[in-house]
């Protein structure tokens, strides 16, 4: 399983009332201190609210980050997140 299939699996489990995407953006970044643009490590998180509720974004970035503390420990180094 790779890195966007096993944070889609948890965000999923935590965020059932949105329609999620995860973006692979690794290669814009290709060069930055020596990057060559592979292995998942820059990811864009964009959850769509389905039934349009009232959102605590901030709590919901926290509890992303949170889900995810175990790919920042191997080798995720950033993430976008966009809740609409």
């Amino acid at each position: 399983m790779n890195r966007k299939q096993r944070i889609a699996k948890l965000l999923l489990k935590k965020f059932d009332n949105f329609l999620l995407e995860i973006i692979d953006n690794s290669n814009l970044h290709i060069g930055h201190n020596n990057f060559d643009g592979k292995n998942e490590t820059h990811i864009k998180i964009i959850l769509t609210n389905k039934n349009n509720d009232s959102l605590n974004k901030l709590n919901i970035h926290r509890m992303i980050n949170n889900l995810l503390e175990d790919e920042f420990k191997n080798g995720l180094h950033s993430i976008e997140i966009k809740i609409n």
